[in-house]
This record gives structure tokens, sequence and C-alpha cells, in this order.
């Protein structure tokens, strides 16, 4: 079966009880026993683990990585393409390296989002074990695109796990084809050059997005009010939401990439979670070259409301799921200073991190999504990511579509 019958259930269900029996560890424990995990692997004998392939972007957890992690992103045609790629790749990131270093050096030295993913891997696959015992033990593993832990890395690690199950999970809240679709497309073929996991050794199914999941929608509302109550209560409701997410070129979107219309869906959801209690927009951030991007961009929303009068504003990443460079120092240091000096009160929501509510959020979308791929109600990947941009044929995405509705059993020669 490779298309849904019915809508997917992480979008419909409500979420997860809150409970005494549903703690989370502390963030260090839970990176604990993730690495804990990696290190020890299974036991001999036991069952081997359902696989919970966590992918995102990834970044540098170290200074000295930021220019391996540039040229794997400069080389990625899904995410910036580019004329005479493999010639020029390699340029933009030898000259953006320095300056790149200088914001990570900023932040403390490297990017924290290895760390949080793995706290959120440990936590959220400790409440399936509970949730789903049919297919426990649940075990995560970290699949960046653009540093480590790589694609590569991780399937290197399944395979010695012995791993027959697996779900791609997309760290990506909101699907694109740049984002979602380059590590599905890097997953494929990597499966291939390993030469195992794609013809039926590993049994696939894809969460391709989850833009409006109900547990993703409370963790925002959660620290939006948190954020809001640093506002003097005369004060409060007039606080202008500013939601910030990554922005697209232009050519992407054009080509009918969902990415604009699945955060625009965040940010309606959340807010009427909120009751749309204040004035909100939705803004766009980390434009890179000269080419038109999805706008307004951030900052200059953010002058724009300056010169209008409003001086209250509380920014919402809301396309990322835990701190990296496009909060800690775009948001934090550049957006910010550049608010202070325009005389604008500038908060920002905390991020999602190791957020009790998200993480009980990502346990829910996983274990329906076994439960209802177990009970034949849906396919091992959507009808919505089996399905081509209209202005766009990817031949290596048609071929990377192909093996997932097949549930990684079927790799072209």
């Amino acid at each position: 079966m490779t298309a849904i019958q019915r809508p997917i259930s992480v979008f419909a269900r409500p979420l997860l009880p809150s409970s005494s029996r549903l703690r989370l560890a502390p963030p260090a424990i839970a990176r604990q026993r993730f690495l804990a995990t990696v290190r020890d692997g299974p036991a001999v004998g036991s069952k081997p683990p359902t696989a919970v392939l966590m992918m995102n972007m990834g970044g540098p957890s170290t200074v000295p990585e930021v220019h391996d992690f540039l040229s794997r992103l400069f080389h990625d045609n899904d995410l910036i393409p580019l004329p005479f790629q493999p010639l020029l790749a390699p340029l933009i990131a030898k000259r953006r390296t320095p300056s790149i270093e200088e914001q990570y050096s900023a932040i403390g030295g490297g990017s924290p989002i290895l760390k949080w993913t793995q706290v959120q891997g440990a936590a959220m696959c400790s409440l399936l074990d509970e949730l789903n015992p049919k297919s426990a033990p649940h075990k995560p593993y970290v699949a960046f695109r653009y540093a480590k832990t790589l694609t590569e890395d991780a399937l290197a690690e399944m395979k010695q796990d012995g791993v027959q199950r697996a779900v791609a999970f997309s760290q990506y809240p909101q699907y694109s084809s740049s984002t979602t679709g380059s590590s599905l497309n890097e997953l494929y073929k990597q499966v291939k050059q390993l030469g195992w996991g794609g013809n039926g050794e590993v049994k696939w199914s894809v969460i391709d997005r989850w833009p409006t999941h109900p547990g993703l929608v409370e963790a925002f509302a959660h620290n939006i009010k948190a954020a809001l109550q640093t506002y003097p209560e005369d004060r409060r409701g007039d606080v202008t939401i500013l939601f910030s997410a990554h922005s697209l070129p232009l050519d992407i979107v054009n080509r009918g990439d969902p990415y604009t219309a699945e955060v625009a869906a965040t940010v309606w959801a959340v807010m009427s979670k909120l009751n749309f209690s204040n004035p909100w927009r939705l803004t766009w951030q980390s434009k890179v070259g000269p080419k038109a991007w999805q706008g307004p961009q951030t900052a200059a929303a953010i002058e724009g409301y300056a010169k209008a009068g409003t001086k209250d504003i509380c920014l919402v990443p809301v396309a990322f799921t835990s701190d990296h460079i496009e909060t800690l120092y775009e948001l934090d240091i550049e957006v910010k200073e550049e608010a202070e000096k325009l005389g604008v009160h500038l908060t920002r929501a905390s991020s999602l991190n190791d957020s009790p509510i998200f993480i009980r959020a990502l346990a829910d979308i996983v274990s329906n999504h076994l439960k209802d791929y177990d009970a034949g109600l849906i396919g091992p990947a959507s009808k919505q990511l089996l399905s081509a941009d209209p202005r766009h044929v990817s031949p290596r995405s048609q071929e990377t579509r192909r093996w997932l509705a097949s549930g990684g059993t079927k790799m072209a020669a």
C-alpha cells in the first residue's frame, strides 16, 4: 500500500496527555542515554531496535568544522541550485568560511543542534517504548545533511545494530524539496552506496511533515505566552508577535514548493491556539546571495514597524525545532542589536529544545505513525510526498519517491 486512505493521524489526533508516567529526564541525562545507546548498541541476542532516523540540516559542533559544513551545503543542488556547481561551491565555501567561523565563535564555538537532537531523540524514544511496546525498543539515529552526524554514519550504525525497521522522521515540521526533500534524496543515495537497507533489508516508512500537529502548536503557544509575560500587563495585548522562518529563493517558491503554505499553516494554528490575542505577522530570515527570496525579511519588517511607531515585538522562530546559528546569532545578536538601535523592545520566544510538550509531540507523531502503518491505514509514504511540484521535475527526486513508495524494497538498478 502506497497511498494514504484517510487524513494523516498526526494532524488530527489530540496530543498525548501529560502525566507523571511521561516525565522527561533532564537534558544532560537524556543526552547521556543517547550516547550510551550509540556506544553500547543492542544487547547480544536482543530484538533489533526500531530506528527513528532524525533528519535535519545540522550544524558544525566546533569552529574547525565550519568549512566542511559550508562545502556540503553549497554542493547541494536541492538547496542552492548553482550553475557550474562543482566549480563554484568550493570557492563560495572558502570565501564565506572566515565570517561564518566568527559567528559560531560568538555563540560559544559551535552549533548546539546536535546536542538538542540527541536530547530530543533519547527522550522521544523513551516515551515510545512505553507507548508502542510492540515495536520497542526504539532507538534514535541522527542523520544530518551537512554536518556530523552525517546520513552515511547513521546508516552504518543502523546496519551494525541489525535494524530491520526504520522511520525516516524529518525534523523540519514544514516540508520543502530543498530541506526534507534533500535529506530524503541523500538517504536514498547513501543507502545505494552502502549496499544495505534499500532492497528489503529494512522496512522503511516516512514522516515527511507535521506543520499543524497539536503538540507542535501547543509547544509554540506555551513559549509565546511565557515571552509575553515579560511585558507590562497594560502593553501585553498590543505586543506584535513576529513569526520568523527560514526564507526560500522565489524560484523554488514559484515552482510550487509547499513550504511557504505549510509555514503559514503553522502560524495560523498557533495564533488560533492563542485566540488571536495579539497582532501578528509572518516574516522570513537568512537570505543568502543576490537572488530574490521570500519576504519580507525579519530585520526589514522590524525596521518598518519601528518607523510606524510599534515598539513592542516578540520574535518566534517558527520553522526550527531547536536553537542553532539562525536563532542564537542572526536573531539574538544581529536582529536584536538593530532593534535596540531603533528603540524597539524585542523579546524572543524560547526555542523548542527540551520542551516536554514538544518531546511528547514527537513521540505522539511517531507512535501514531507506527500504529497506523501496522493497521494498514497508511502507506510507507504520504500522497503529498509522492506528488512532484507542479513546475519542477527532478529525476533524482522521482527515483527517491519510487523507492520510498515501495517501503524501501525496490531500489533502481
